[in-house]
């Protein structure tokens, strides 16, 4: 299948691209910053998912996962907007077979930086709606929301013993997941599974059952 996926230079949305290509799928990168997968089955389109002048031309992909995300540097303009935009370019029509949304835990709790929060919110929301408008193609929608994830985006408490033994208290499986464990539950909510639609999976160690949000000052 051809899998266009954004936010693919590290981190979450490059394992998701590595399981793709590993399965023999024809993968799309998306990413402001230079591709850093070596597959003849990859192409990488260098861009800013909120450039919309410029964002590449793709015809008849199968799957959309929107992975590109960050936290504290206009969250709202580039979790959300960019998110939807780029779901309403190249997945409301038919052909479509999934697209899958990365949220964030904070999205269920807001325990996190208020638009960053905000931001994972309104995609719970919007998997929904996407969810009933793609279905009568035999879509499906949903949004897939981890935790903590060890990558370079969480290194200010991972490398923090005091913060991360905090932190360790508040899961109650007391580790993280690794970008390969999200990776494997982004394949399987796009791919192997097709009647799960218009569902926020919180993927996070029951990190969400305590509600307290850990962070460095």
């Amino acid at each position: 299948m051809k899998v266009l996926i954004t936010g693919t230079t590290q981190g979450i949305g490059k394992a998701i691209a590595e399981k793709f290509l590993a399965m023999g799928h024809t993968v799309i990168g998306i990413d402001r910053q230079k591709g850093s997968i070596e597959s003849p089955s990859y192409t990488h389109c260098q861009c800013d998912v909120r450039d919309t002048a410029h964002l590449p031309e793709i015809a008849d992909i199968d799957i959309l996962i929107n992975n590109a995300g960050t936290q504290n540097e206009d969250d709202i303009d580039i979790n959300l907007k960019a998110l939807i935009d780029i779901t309403e370019r190249y997945a409301i029509r038919k052909g479509i077979r999934s697209v899958l949304h990365i949220g964030s835990a904070s999205g269920h709790t807001g325990a996190e930086f208020p638009e960053y929060a905000a931001s994972k919110g309104g995609v719970l929301a919007y998997t929904k709606n996407v969810a009933i408008r793609i279905a009568p193609f035999g879509a499906t929608c949903n949004s897939l929301d981890p935790g903590g994830v060890l990558t370079e985006l969480n290194a200010p408490v991972m490398n923090d013993p005091v913060l991360w033994s905090e932190i360790m208290k508040e899961t109650p499986l007391k580790r993280w997941a690794t970008p390969g464990e999200i990776a494997e539950w982004a394949y399987f909510l796009t791919v192997t599974q097709s009647f799960c639609t218009g569902q926020n999976i919180l993927v996070d160690g029951g990190e969400a059952i305590n509600y307290r949000f850990v962070w460095k000052d």
